[in-house]
């Protein structure tokens, strides 16, 4: 009897003490509770890059002007049918004239389009830019010649180039690959530009010439010089090629930032083919 009375006690004991403990086990394993089930913060949201977009902003641009061979035809027509121009190719007189450059601040606007593909980005983007940059090349030559018949030519030609970019306006294909809120991008497509351009040659051809019989010696202009060729234009469009790429910056879910590197080739333009170099930044807003 004794020894099922102390089984009994001890029995008791350790069910008092598990009760006991509930409460205690409880509170240390709050991850249980519903409330704190409740007030869990969601998982953060991915950003999307998906839908259209525009913006606008600023860059530095070097722009580039070669002068072709559009002098030289000039040069070679303005003595067409003469003698002189028979006995010396008068374009070679104006060859290799030096590329200048131009460079300073541009502004630009941009509007676009993106498809999302996971995580890959296709898109599709317009832009408009603001430029003035220019440059103007003006030389003089002077030379004395004997044609077969014994005139003595002292001939000049004094020769104007230069371009002026007014504006010019790009379309693109873009190619990026999302990281969360940053988007490394390249582009590439075509491109248009607006000038205003200048291209003359003016000759003279001052004669002097003996008269084989009498021995008089005359002197003058030859017939039609002084004489102007080629001409001023404004509004001249030329077309080129368009590479670059860049990264977009996403601050909220409808604003980003961007850096971007532009190469424009324009095709020769009345004589002239331009390059533009730009380092640019912008702000845009997506839908």
């Amino acid at each position: 009897m004794r020894i099922r009375s102390v089984a009994l006690m001890l029995g008791s004991t350790a069910l008092a003490t598990s009760l006991l403990a509930a409460p205690i086990l409880a509170a240390d394993y709050p991850v249980l509770r519903g409330s704190q089930i409740e007030d869990a913060p969601p998982p953060p949201s991915r950003f999307t890059w998906d839908g259209f977009y525009f913006g606008g902003g600023a860059g530095v641009s070097d722009t580039q002007f070669k002068p072709g061979t559009g002098l030289q035809d000039l040069a070679r027509f303005a003595f067409r049918n003469t003698t002189l121009g028979q006995q010396i190719d008068m374009g070679n007189l104006v060859n290799n004239l030096p590329s200048k450059s131009d460079s300073g601040a541009t502004y630009f606007g941009f509007a676009g389009y993106n498809w999302a593909f996971g995580d890959a980005v296709l898109g599709f983007e317009a832009d408009y830019t603001r430029s003035g940059h220019s440059y103007q090349i003006d030389d003089y030559i002077a030379r004395r010649a004997v044609t077969p018949d014994g005139t003595v030519n002292d001939f000049t030609l004094t020769t104007q180039q230069g371009a002026k970019l007014d504006d010019y306006a790009t379309a693109r294909v873009r190619l990026g690959w999302a990281f969360g809120n940053f988007m490394p991008f390249a582009t590439i497509g075509g491109a248009v530009g607006r000038f205003n351009t200048m291209s003359t040659v003016t000759a003279t051809n001052y004669l002097t010439q003996t008269n084989p019989v009498t021995g008089v010696i005359s002197q003058g202009q030859a017939n039609g010089y002084p004489l102007t060729v080629g001409s001023t234009k404004k509004n001249v469009y030329g077309f080129g090629l368009t590479v670059g790429g860049g990264v977009d910056w996403a601050l909220t879910d409808n604003m980003f930032l961007r850096g971007e590197y532009q190469l424009i080739r324009f095709a020769d333009v009345e004589g002239t083919t331009t390059t533009v170099n730009t380092a640019r930044a912008a702000l845009g807003v997506k839908f």
